[in-house]
């Protein structure tokens, strides 16, 4: 082979080459790290956590807390991160002294920046006005920590980068079909003013989505639930959209509810979505893989049908079975993988 021949095969080599290892941006998944269980918390999880993160190629994780050894286990990787400010802190934070919201913002946001890429922090989780409720007792705590919160990462010239919202979930929101979706009127007290709060800032809502749990109070067809019906279950006569799956219904439910209130531009994140593999009806390693598998492949798609044409970011619950969860024996298996870290089923991320 001639020189100039040779050389242009090293050209056309690298023009294929380089494509194959383009990074284009993280994909819309990522993976909750709860860590309710035994070994869970023991020395040098959170490292093995993250290398069995990277290793199965999921780009973004959920932390319910600022567990120093997690987020330094992050530190110089690519993985994106929801930091969560727990429920049992949001008092504190909401004090019209802000000083508790800049030192939390301080201790575990800037002291890890550069290093973690931070991209969200949830202001609390499933907190829910109706009294019957345990979260009751923080409903007053939410929004003022949360705007404290959001001032702090201003103040520090983060907020293009680091994203504050809450995290809630179906309980407080009503409506068949999804564009008839409306917040619970015991509820809008609570909401409305996030919403609001969140349209004025240009902030997304974190939002829990458990088809599992829709399909338990009000049973669906099964393949519904679990992105496998090949028909169409559901016609919305108020938008003439199409539903073949319970996940798109229930965020769209969300979407009609989050507009009602105020909030046309907000996107939702959802934060926590999965399927147990026992403990319950429908609950198998089958079906939780049915289900994780066509969920990953269901985002990365065109959207929902009211909100067509982008991926829809989302988190699977969870990183690991945990034991220690407290509620119905599903709650103990959600898990991707067993505490060792072995997979309990396989999936292609």
């Amino acid at each position: 082979m001639s020189p100039l021949n040779f050389m242009k095969t090293i050209v056309l080599f690298f023009v294929i080459l380089v494509p194959v290892f383009k990074i284009t941006g993280a994909q819309p998944i990522g993976v909750c790290y709860g860590r309710n269980g035994v070994g869970l918390t023991s020395p040098g999880q959170a490292k093995k956590t993250i290398d069995l993160l990277n290793a199965n190629r999921f780009g973004r994780i959920r932390l319910y807390d600022p567990v120093p050894e997690a987020l330094d286990a992050l530190k110089g990787t690519n993985i994106e991160v929801i930091l969560d400010v727990p429920n049992s802190d949001l008092e504190s934070l909401s004090n019209s002294d802000p000083t508790a919201a800049r030192a939390w913002v301080q201790n575990n946001i800037l002291t890890y920046t550069p290093g973690v890429n931070f991209r969200y922090i949830a202001v609390g989780n499933e907190v829910d006005p109706n009294p019957e409720k345990s979260t009751s007792k923080y409903v007053d705590f939410v929004l003022p920590a949360m705007q404290n919160v959001h001032k702090a990462i201003v103040d520090a010239g983060l907020q293009d980068q680091i994203k504050v919202s809450t995290a809630t979930y179906s309980a407080i929101r009503s409506g068949f079909p999804p564009s008839q979706g409306s917040f619970l009127d015991t509820a809008k007290g609570f909401i409305v003013p996030i919403i609001e709060f969140l349209e004025q800032n240009n902030l997304p809502l974190l939002a829990n989505i458990y088809p599992y749990f829709s399909y338990l109070d009000s049973p669906p067809d099964l393949p519904y639930a679990l992105f496998t019906s090949e028909k169409v279950v559901v016609k919305d006569p108020g938008n003439n959209l199409e539903y073949r799956n319970l996940f798109d219904a229930l965020v769209d439910t969300l979407y009609s509810a989050v507009e009602n209130a105020g909030g046309p531009n907000i996107e939702i994140v959802v934060s926590e979505s999965g399927w147990p593999s026992a403990g319950g009806r429908e609950a198998s390693f089958e079906n939780a893989q049915t289900y994780v598998q066509n969920l990953i492949d269901h985002v990365r798609g065109n959207g929902t049908p009211k909100r067509q044409g982008k991926s829809i970011e989302t988190y699977i619950f969870a990183m690991y079975d945990e034991d220690m969860k407290e509620g119905p024996d599903t709650e103990k298996h959600f898990g991707l993988f067993d505490p060792a870290g072995q997979s309990k089923y396989q999936l292609n991320v």
